[in-house]
């Protein structure tokens, strides 16, 4: 049973099953949130990243695309609907013509940042329970139970979350 003993196993499902429980929560009122906002949730994603970039990197629709983990051509559509709704500005790359940099208007922005603050408050509420259950999974990684070992893939999972 990849070094977790009979017993263990059924508190670490139970463990996880609370945490993607919570995970879903929160997911599910951002959904929310951003529909009351008059926002398709994907649409409350794409500004998060172009407002959220790291320092140095240009806001493409590439880097964007890898950030929510969709198509280029999907958020090619997205962005122009934002851009329709006042939410960004679409500009060609002068150093790569091929390339179109996003920029999150001042409209874009209020409705960002009501949003966020709307986020932060329920991440706030939320967080003891999803801590709680990250330290539980963590720790069950330390145990005994798997002998100190932890797979490519438990780690990764831990160190994404």
């Amino acid at each position: 049973m990849n070094g977790i003993s009979k017993k263990a196993a059924p508190q670490r499902l139970q463990t996880l099953a609370e945490f993607r429980y919570v995970l879903r929560q929160f997911l599910h009122f951002s959904e929310a949130a951003a529909a009351k906002a008059g926002l398709h949730p994907q649409q409350h994603q794409l500004l998060l990243q172009i407002f959220g970039i790291p320092d140095g990197v240009e806001p493409t629709i590439s880097y964007v695309a890898e950030r929510l983990g969709l198509r280029h051509h999907t958020v090619v559509e997205l962005s122009k609907r934002c851009e329709e709704q006042g939410l960004i500005r679409r500009t060609q790359n002068t150093h790569d013509r091929r390339s179109v940099i996003l920029q999150v208007t001042t409209q874009g922005r209020q409705l960002l940042q009501s949003l966020s603050d709307d986020h932060a408050h329920e991440l706030y509420e939320l967080a003891p329970r999803l801590i709680s259950a990250l330290t539980q999974i963590r720790n069950s990684h330390g145990a005994g139970d798997s002998g100190g070992r932890v797979n490519a893939r438990e780690q990764r999972v831990t160190n994404e979350v």
